[in-house]
């Protein structure tokens, strides 16, 4: 299941690509990518995790920039 989010207020592309690493890590992700021109963010992850995933990431987020509002899309 793909998911799409924008990731408001997303600095640099360095923090973008420390956002992707990290996400990546959560158990049940498949994939993640963070664009920083965009500001936008596409994880791939299992169906039956989604919910519980998308509330590790936006923590996480949070936990790492916290300027970054993470809004789905």
């Amino acid at each position: 299941m793909k998911k799409k989010y924008i990731l408001e207020d997303l600095d640099c592309a360095n923090c973008a690509a420390k956002i992707e690493r990290e996400v990546a890590k959560i158990e049940g992700v498949i994939s993640s990518k963070v664009t920083f021109m965009t500001q936008a963010m596409e994880l791939e992850v299992e169906e039956e995790k989604a919910g519980e995933i998308e509330k590790a990431a936006i923590k996480l987020i949070s936990k790492l920039e916290p300027d970054v509002t993470v809004i789905k899309k």
